[in-house]
This record gives C-alpha cells, structure tokens and sequence, in this order.
C-alpha cells in the first residue's frame, strides 16, 4: 500500500475540476470504442498500471476484443483498426509523447476523417487520460488483484 498523497483528500476541489472533464468526456459524442482505445494506448505509453488495469476491464466489458486489447501496442503492424481508429491512435501518441510534437501530417489526417467538434473530443480525451496517468503514476495508485 502506497504512503503517498491523496490528491482527492488533500485537494478535492482540484481533483473534482478533473473529474469534471472526465464527466465531460463522458457526455461528448466519442464512441466508446475510441474513448477505450485512447485510454488504454495513452496509459500503455505512460505506463499508469492502474489506468491500464482499470480501462482494459471496461473495453472487456463494453464489447472489446481480446486480440485487440493485446495488439494495442503495435497496432500499427496488425490489420485490426480501421482507418479513423488508426488517426486516433497515431494522434494519441503524438500527444500523449508531447515533446515530439504533433506533426502536422498527423493532425491533418485526423482533421480529414473528423468533424472539428469530434476532433476537439478526441483530443480533450488524449489530455483527459493524460491529467490521470499523472496523478496515477505520481501518487503510485496500483490496481486490486483480482482472482
């Protein structure tokens, strides 16, 4: 069990501001597929245990496949994602590896297969998921082992 800090004891006003953009997330027209698939990859890539425990439970849950799940990391190099999903991929990546910069050649290609109001989703999602891989891998959260 973790010493460190609580951010929703300490601070619950802040921790509720991030709660409101998830609840927000949640309110928007993303599909359930793409709000999984952004938070498992982004959370693959921060390597937020307890992010990636907790999402791939509910992609499970919410009709995602196995083989899916587990090729996530290369998706790249399998032919399980179609074209939208593979900009939103490549576009969470980019963000989520922000130091790299989002190319524009990424960034167009999602601005061609999505509306603008979708797009702005996608990426309040990318950051969304990002805020809690940070608080989760900052404040050492693990997962429960289940049996």
């Amino acid at each position: 069990m973790s010493n460190r800090i609580k951010i929703n004891e300490v601070q619950p006003a802040g921790y509720r501001a991030i709660l409101a953009l998830e609840k927000f997330i949640e309110s928007t027209s993303l599909t359930t597929i793409h709000k999984d698939l952004i938070k498992i990859r982004a959370s693959q890539i921060n390597g937020c245990a307890f992010c990636i425990d907790m999402h791939t439970l509910d992609a499970r849950k919410s009709g995602e496949t196995e083989q899916r799940i587990y090729a996530l990391s290369a998706w790249r190099d399998t032919p399980f994602f179609d074209e939208q999903e593979r900009a939103l991929l490549a576009l969470t990546e980019e963000v989520t590896l922000i130091s790299n910069h989002v190319s524009d050649e990424t960034y167009k290609n999602a601005a061609c297969l999505f509306d603008p109001a979708y797009l702005a989703e996608i990426i309040l999602a990318i950051i969304t998921i990002n805020a809690w891989n940070r608080i989760g891998i900052t404040t050492a959260l693990e997962p429960a082992l289940r049996s």
